[in-house]
């Protein structure tokens, strides 16, 4: 009670002292300091409404990014005056050009019994095959994958790693749910590596499972890191459980994709080539380091035969020194010369009209070895002739890049002829296989070249050769086939890749009732 009648006292003896300062003041004084009171509150309360708008439009800039982060959810019904027509979404058939996005599968949980490494060998192709046979490996001895080394000493001296040619993030999440797949070793692991203190072996080529089972995964587990230096054909074409053949396939159609750098100039040259009509891919393997290993110099002179066998025995690793060209040739083991190919096209009653892309790198004696194909057929094109050398900028000098283009395009050709049976020609056929037995004419060069002896010979009219010609080869266009199998002859047998059965849906039909002749 005293307290409150001391706070009384203290505000009436205030208000007095308030009192005398105003009759101190003077009107005209009191009037400029109410003036410069409202003033102020003005001010105040327009700083007030300031910040509060800038407040609400910060959390309303918030809110609209959170939502396009999660979705519609949050703003859900809510009318959006920042989006201009360019933005509004298109109609379902222009929507098919943009990347569907796939919801990425479960990781596969598994103990880890240690870390593989590969160091791939060859071409590309060749490296593909093998990085499909490794990934396959690494899941069913339940190890750690690192994403593949690329060869870089062979003859092409290409430089490109994984992922300047494959999609590596892709490669690593859509086979997550098989396989665990890191970019590198973890740093503990990778500095006894640096160290070299790791295992390093070449498999055994052609082998089954039961070897990496067996053989392989005790050296893995002994060492936690194995590196495998060769890799091409290290797992056998057949009798292989089903679910091996499969993953294998899994990875090749699926797991393996070129870097969307790569993809796009591929859609490019297909919509040049598509404007003006269908068009065939022709694989002539009529380059310089294939003529050099093979030893095939039918139809060149004396010097180019010479600096064939001089770059043949430039290469340690090409076993093979003294060849007898025209032996192999009849075997049918030779690429056929652009003038032979002509007149197999032409046998086969391919329109001399029709685009011809050549899915090559140089071709051995330029324009004029070439001059033998381009007479009869005029249409001959190249990524070279089609783009800009600015667009091929980025791959200039990679081989490897520059096969990825032709491979892209050679799927996507209405008809694709290789003349020689590589690793190119096999991986192709097998993926055209894939995408719906696509027509890909397997020429038999054996039958092909001895024929083209007896036409030059005069000793067959042209209609006789071309009609053999076509018989032979109508039932060697791409179609539905099981695999030959050889045993203990895995070289002599059909490549895997090249006719992945055991994945197409077709011949599984088959297998319940119909027959193959039927299909096609």
């Amino acid at each position: 009670m005293h307290l409150v009648m001391c706070k009384a006292e203290k505000f009436l003896y205030n208000k007095k002292l308030w009192e005398m300062k105003v009759k101190y003041l003077g009107d005209s004084k009191i009037d400029k300091f109410n003036n410069s009171l409202v003033s102020r509150s003005r001010m105040s309360l327009w700083m007030i409404r300031a910040i509060t708008i800038l407040l609400l439009w910060s959390c309303f800039v918030h809110l609209v990014a959170v939502g396009g982060m999660w979705g519609p959810r949050l703003l859900k019904g809510w009318p959006s005056c920042f989006i201009s027509h360019h933005d509004l979404p298109m109609a379902a058939p222009e929507m098919t050009s943009l990347p569907i996005k796939i919801a990425l599968p479960p990781k596969r949980i598994y103990q880890n019994n240690g870390y593989l490494m590969v160091s791939c060998n060859g071409g590309l192709n060749q490296m593909r095959a093998a990085i499909c046979d490794m990934v396959t490996i690494a899941r069913y001895m339940n190890v750690t994958l690192i994403v593949p080394e690329l060869d870089k000493t062979s003859f092409w001296n290409d430089p490109s790693e994984f992922k300047d040619i494959f999609d590596v993030d892709h490669f690593i999440t859509s086979l997550r749910d098989e396989v665990r797949i890191l970019k590198e070793l973890p740093p503990r692991l990778k500095r006894r590596v640096e160290l070299g203190v790791y295992h390093t072996m070449p498999p055994v080529s052609w082998s089954n499972m039961s070897y990496y089972q067996d053989q392989i995964l005790p050296l893995v587990k002994k060492h936690k890191v194995l590196q495998l230096n060769k890799t091409d054909t290290r797992l056998a074409n057949n009798e292989l459980p089903v679910e091996v053949q499969k993953l294998r396939c899994r990875v090749n159609f699926n797991g393996l994709r070129f870097t969307p750098k790569i993809e796009e100039l591929g859609r490019r040259v297909v919509k040049i080539l598509r404007e003006k009509g269908p068009f065939l891919v022709l694989h002539l393997r009529y380059e310089m380091d294939m003529l050099a290993f093979s030893g095939c110099s039918h139809g060149c002179n004396r010097y180019e035969e010479e600096e064939l066998t001089r770059m043949r025995y430039a290469y340690p690793w090409w076993k093979e020194k003294v060849i007898n060209s025209e032996m192999k040739r009849k075997e049918g083991l030779c690429p056929l010369t652009p003038e032979e190919t002509a007149l197999t096209l032409s046998a086969l009653g391919i329109d001399r009209n029709v685009q011809i892309y050549i899915a090559a790198g140089e071709i051995y004696g330029g324009k004029r070895r070439l001059k033998a194909l381009t007479d009869v057929f005029p249409n001959v094109v190249r990524k070279e002739t089609l783009l800009d050398s600015s667009d091929l900028s980025f791959c200039k000098n990679h081989s490897s890049q520059m096969a990825a283009l032709d491979y892209l395009i050679s799927l996507e050709s209405d008809i694709f002829v290789p003349t020689y049976y590589g690793n190119m020609a096999k991986v192709v056929e097998g993926h055209r296989r894939f995408l719906g037995f696509k027509k890909t004419i397997d020429l038999n060069k054996k039958f092909l070249v001895n024929l083209i002896d007896e036409y030059y010979e005069g000793l067959l009219s042209w209609e006789v050769f071309s009609t053999r010609v076509k018989a032979f080869h109508a039932t060697r266009m791409g179609g539905p086939k099981k695999r030959l199998v050889i045993p203990n002859k895995p070289k002599e047998e059909d490549y895997f890749y090249a006719n992945p059965y055991e994945c197409l849906q077709l011949l599984h039909e088959n297998d319940n009732g119909s027959s193959l002749d039927e299909t096609i």
